[in-house]
């Protein structure tokens, strides 16, 4: 218990919670660098996977596309982003995304997801409501916008949220090319051998990203209709069974 009572110690310590190295201030540009690359990635990977699914075309291209998004590590492209911009370089007029190597490396994180469920949401609406929706005078971007996009968006949330916990979770990664966020405490610690700050660094981070996955629920509560709700959860369930058939690292072994 003498471990846990010196992480509560370490939370007790006013210390902790001012100035740069702070608590609030390393929250702070965790959060930021998280919601830079969350913005792009969602400007980026929602357009092409509503237009391909739409339109029921180049499919296969973009998941694989996404698929190969997902096979870089996440450490290597930030490494060669540091290599490329610098450890503190930020372009002019990218201050806001805090760390510009971090940022390029979270963005390229949270883009796969959300062109793949958007895709597969979009284009597994049932031909026939196209099809009604085309019979009552809509033209193609009325049906977008009224019939497949609220129909999709259970599906297209459900990638949002995966995208955004992975992004919040790997921003942890920024301290190790001298960047802030919550992964200060967690790299600080290991190297002074300070486990209860090592502990409550990552404790923070799971908090926050628990966090984000609540607030982005409620947003997605908000927003979809009890009737889509279920629907997008069944085909949520229906497409994590396929990956896991498709996936020889997750299937069951005999």
């Amino acid at each position: 218990m003498s471990f846990f009572a010196d992480v509560w110690d370490w939370f007790g310590d006013g210390a902790n919670w001012t100035g740069e190295e702070g608590i609030p201030n390393l929250t702070l540009e965790h959060v930021q660098v998280s919601a830079a690359a969350m913005f792009v990635a969602v400007l980026l990977a929602l357009p092409v996977g509503l237009v391909l699914g739409h339109l029921r075309r180049g499919g296969i291209v973009a998941i694989n596309v996404s698929n190969v998004g997902r096979a870089i590590p996440s450490l290597g492209l930030l490494i060669v982003a540091a290599l490329i911009w610098g450890v503190f370089d930020t372009p002019t007029g990218f201050g806001w995304v805090g760390s510009f190597p971090v940022f390029i490396a979270l963005t390229a994180l949270a883009i796969p997801p959300m062109i793949t469920n958007t895709y597969v949401g979009m284009a597994n609406i049932d031909a026939d409501v196209r099809e009604a929706a085309s019979g009552m005078g809509m033209n193609g971007r009325q049906v977008l916008s009224r019939v497949e996009l609220p129909i999709a968006l259970p599906l297209i949330m459900a990638g949002v949220r995966t995208a955004a916990v992975g992004v919040v979770a790997t921003a942890t990664l920024a301290a190790l090319v001298s960047f802030g966020g919550l992964g200060r405490l967690i790299w600080d610690g290991f190297r002074a051998q300070d486990y209860p700050k090592m502990f409550a660094g990552a404790l923070l981070v799971a908090v926050l990203a628990i966090l984000v996955e609540l607030a982005l629920a409620l947003l997605q509560r908000a927003i979809v209709s009890r009737g889509l709700r279920r629907g997008g959860d069944r085909i949520v369930r229906e497409i994590e069974a396929v990956d896991t058939v498709l996936d020889p690292a997750t299937a069951p072994q005999s």
